[in-house]
């Protein structure tokens, strides 16, 4: 049975694609979830990454919704409106958990499970947790662990990895307005000529208190080790999306089919680490396709 409580309505003006949706709540792996949905049908989990919030999926919802989905965008932990956890648990294999859990809480035995940033190491911890809760797992803009080879240029790319880790990092981002936001998207989507409108949703609920500290502190639960649960092969059918214009090369999404037994699909896609966004109608017929297909191939 479903779990549903609806609140209140957030529609977006200033998005020709947006519709008025309720914001419903669900408790799952013991915090309190805030979440959009759109359609009836197999459940498709849409999880956000950073600097981002269930609004990424704005213009994705309601195309699944047409092709005969359930498609749902939660906050995920401690982005406002969801709960921010009081154990400060923010660590990948946690994150995974969370997508397993929301998966039951929302009234499904399996589900396809979508992700990007963040999102994306939630959905390969998921699939190490617990694979036969997932149809089919979809990864945008984070390759697998396993086909990553640091190297000095890329770690002059991530260097918001070390720069958000940083104590006082929260309170130097509010102090200047929340413009880094808007300096890291330029930074890794640097062909997309966006609005102030694209991260209006996400620096209103980093104005949240503790909602930027949760966030960063995504970051701090990072180490060097990769979590337990990407360490194992990934058994279900797989697909990562590759931005051509991202601070990672799609070479890095090839290098980590190793890691794949189940079918594995690279999808080069134009633009950068928001490609979900800066391309939504191309991101979104894609999306659709993949869902409904298995195998391993090489598109671009």
């Amino acid at each position: 049975m479903r779990q549903r409580a609806p609140s209140c309505v957030e529609p977006n003006p200033s998005r020709p694609y947006d519709a008025p949706v309720t914001i419903q709540h669900v408790d799952a792996n013991g915090l309190r979830f805030a979440y959009l949905e759109e359609g009836e049908g197999p459940l498709v989990l849409l999880v956000h990454g950073f600097p981002d919030t269930a609004h990424s999926w704005d213009a994705v919802r309601p195309a699944l919704a047409e092709a005969g989905y359930r498609a749902v965008s939660p906050w995920t932990r401690g982005y406002h409106p969801t709960e921010i956890p009081t154990d400060g648990k923010y660590d990948a294999d946690t994150l995974g958990a969370d997508v397993i859990a929301l998966i039951e809480a929302l009234g499904h035995d399996d589900a396809y499970v979508v992700g990007h940033d963040w999102g994306a190491s939630a959905v390969f911890s998921a699939v190490g947790l617990a694979p036969k809760k997932i149809r089919k797992a979809v990864t945008l803009a984070v390759p697998h662990p396993a086909g990553v080879v640091p190297t000095p240029k890329l770690l002059w790319a991530v260097r918001h990895f070390f720069d958000l880790r940083r104590k006082g990092a929260a309170q130097r981002i509010r102090d200047g307005g929340f413009e880094h936001i808007d300096t890291l998207v330029r930074r890794w989507s640097p062909s997309w000529d966006f609005g102030p409108e694209e991260t209006a949703d996400v620096k209103k609920s980093f104005a949240e208190p503790g909602c930027l500290e949760a966030a960063l502190g995504y970051y701090r639960a990072l180490a060097l080790k990769i979590p337990a649960a990407q360490r194992k092969p990934v058994t279900v059918p797989s697909v990562a999306f590759a931005g051509l214009n991202d601070i990672i090369a799609p070479e890095a999404y090839e290098k980590a089919a190793r890691r794949y037994r189940a079918g594995y699909e690279v999808v080069k896609m134009p633009g950068g680490h928001f490609m979900h966004r800066e391309a939504p109608e191309v991101f979104a017929r894609e999306l659709v396709r993949v869902l409904g297909e298995t195998g391993s191939t090489l598109r671009s």
